[in-house]
């Protein structure tokens, strides 16, 4: 429609950005001023893009992963294993065009997945790596709008018990690895306890990586090296394995396995998950307890963050004990 007329004069009936634009009617006792507002109009949606219709964003979210994969994530060190899971995330929301998903889309998923019985960790991660997902797509120029997760807050998730083995545990654990078919994974957990490093870093030593008194950690988590010195004991101990397999190559062969067989072989309980790290924690809470310093054990431990080191604060024997001596009962 445009102009028309009417008993009460010329009437404009105009949608200036085309359908799905704003409407708007007028009527004028003149063609001449309905007509003159018309060109305005028009003139003004010409001038100002704002009164266009805003265009809908047709890509889907797997074109955002895509786009992120292809330009960040194959470049992550875990980027295969993340693109993997994200495009999984995605066939599970449906995969929904860009411009329908809203913080609630993914609020309503997350409330199903949680009713489902999925730990709130994992659902934290799936969050991390979506929000990363529009992030990098912004810095890239492919997002212009605000990242629909940013204001959307992960589940609080309580600190998970971190056991340690005591001293009797530590020698019951090395006692049932001394009776292992295998040779090398009582030499993998001596160097765990006396390093802080994982179970994978250590078994995957390398002869080169023993050298002056220090095993030098590569290809960690992280992506950062580090370097921690070990006893002389220690050390004897992996230049005498390092000969055995001829000075180069590989320090261990494949020995979880037979660290699993070792802890059935004790009367030793652990937490779910913590097979093998039970040794990187137990390094660690041993080494605040006899009274470590704990930058120096974030260092050591290859954290990024002193807030993950922070854990074991509480083992050290001077950590809060003014408790003693300042509370009101003491002071009577």
């Amino acid at each position: 429609m445009a102009i028309t007329k009417t008993d009460k004069g010329w009437h404009v009936d105009e949608q200036p950005a085309g359908r799905g634009g704003k409407r708007y009617r007028k009527t004028f006792s003149t063609k001449a001023e309905a007509l003159a507002f018309q060109a305005w109009l028009k003139t003004k949606v010409n001038q100002s893009p704002e009164w266009a219709p805003a265009k809908r964003d047709m890509r889907r979210l797997i074109d955002l992963i895509e786009i992120w994969h292809q330009h960040h994530g194959a470049t992550l060190r875990a980027g295969k294993d993340t693109y993997s899971r994200l495009k999984t995330l995605c066939e599970v929301l449906g995969n929904p065009f860009l411009d329908h998903f809203k913080a609630s889309t993914f609020a309503e998923y997350r409330k199903s997945r949680i009713e489902a019985g999925i730990a709130p960790n994992t659902l934290n991660r799936e969050h991390a790596y979506l929000r990363s997902v529009f992030n990098e797509a912004k810095r890239l120029g492919y997002w212009t709008l605000e990242n629909p997760l940013s204001n959307v807050r992960q589940i609080k998730v309580a600190e998970r018990e971190l056991s340690y083995l005591s001293k009797e545990e530590i020698r019951e654990i090395l006692h049932s690895l001394e009776i292992s078919k295998s040779d090398d994974a009582l030499l993998v957990a001596k160097i765990c306890l006396s390093t802080g490093s994982r179970w994978s870093e250590a078994q995957g030593l390398r002869c080169s990586q023993v050298r002056d008194g220090q095993i030098h950690f590569s290809n960690t988590k992280s992506g950062k090296n580090r370097s921690v010195p070990i006893s002389d004991d220690l050390s004897e101990e992996l230049q005498a394995q390092s000969l055995r397999k001829g000075g180069s190559g590989q320090l261990f062969n494949y020995c979880y396995g037979a660290f699993r067989k070792a802890i059935n072989r004790t009367d030793i309980s652990l937490p779910a998950g913590q097979m093998t790290h039970v040794l990187r924690h137990t390094f660690a809470s041993h080494f605040m307890m006899n009274n470590g310093n704990i930058l120096v054990l974030q260092r050591l431990l290859g954290h990024s963050s002193l807030t993950m080191t922070m854990r074991y604060a509480h083992l050290s024997p001077d950590h809060l004990q003014e408790a003693k001596t300042k509370n009101p009962l003491a002071t009577l």
